[in-house]
């Protein structure tokens, strides 16, 4: 049965990597939360997709310069809550049991953060959910420092048609991730063009499409039988899925 993530939560219904917005995604019947972390100037983990704080947030400017206390008066736009840590995250979801798929992104230069990836195995390690979480990046570089600083937890890999073809197309990107991943994510458009051709190579039950949020996309890559999919509508994923 294909597993439902909640992108980001699930940001088309609830303000995007918000607490509240993974509770209510866990309390659908996610199998996982997909989140995304930043690393701010005071070593502090920062839950937040973009690089700097405009669209999402009531104030601006790079993530990386926000200090603890800084950090405390960001607001997120539609909600009453302040800008997460990634401690706050884990906490918020510890009832749920939920899987979790952390996402490291880079700054705005496009420069991974230094130790970025060992800090987040330690937060992980501290809250005892190692066996339930995957570690993702569309960086080479930031999942290998991954499997360097916790080689105990799995990996996923995210890509589009632009990224696979920087490194000289298919079966170039699956040479170079078939011994780091344990998933593979694929963007919806590159993966309907190619699917022949991906699961020719790759395990269907380790494959992820993101993300989809369209109800009849949603019921065609359930048809499929594709191992994972990402959406910002999981209630329809769900409602759509048949059980068990």
């Amino acid at each position: 049965m294909t597993a439902i993530t909640g992108h980001r939560g699930a940001r088309n219904l609830w303000p995007e990597n918000s607490l509240d917005g993974f509770r209510r995604a866990a309390a659908l019947g996610c199998d996982a939360i997909e989140l995304d972390v930043h690393l701010a100037a005071d070593a502090e983990i920062l839950v937040i997709h973009d690089p700097t704080l405009d669209r999402t947030t009531g104030a601006s400017g790079p993530v990386a310069d926000l200090t603890a206390t800084t950090r405390r008066d960001v607001g997120l736009t539609g909600s009453d809550e302040h800008l997460p840590t990634l401690d706050e995250a884990l906490e918020a979801l510890a009832p749920f049991g939920v899987n979790l798929h952390v996402e490291i992104k880079v700054d705005a230069t496009g420069t991974p953060y230094p130790g970025l990836p060992g800090r987040v195995a330690d937060r992980i390690a501290a809250h005892g959910v190692q066996g339930r979480v995957h570690l993702t990046s569309f960086d080479l570089d930031v999942l290998r420092a991954c499997r360097d600083a916790a080689p105990e937890v799995p990996r996923l890999v995210s890509a589009d048609v632009g990224w696979i073809d920087r490194r000289g197309g298919l079966d170039g990107f699956i040479a170079e991730v078939i011994d780091l991943v344990d998933i593979v994510a694929l963007r919806h458009d590159y993966l309907a063009g190619a699917f022949d051709a991906v699961t020719a190579r790759w395990p269907l039950d380790r494959l992820c499409v993101w993300t989809v949020n369209d109800p009849e996309a949603i019921r065609h890559w359930l048809g499929t039988g594709i191992g994972h999919l990402t959406t910002d509508r999981p209630d329809l994923a769900i409602g759509m899925r048949a059980p068990a």
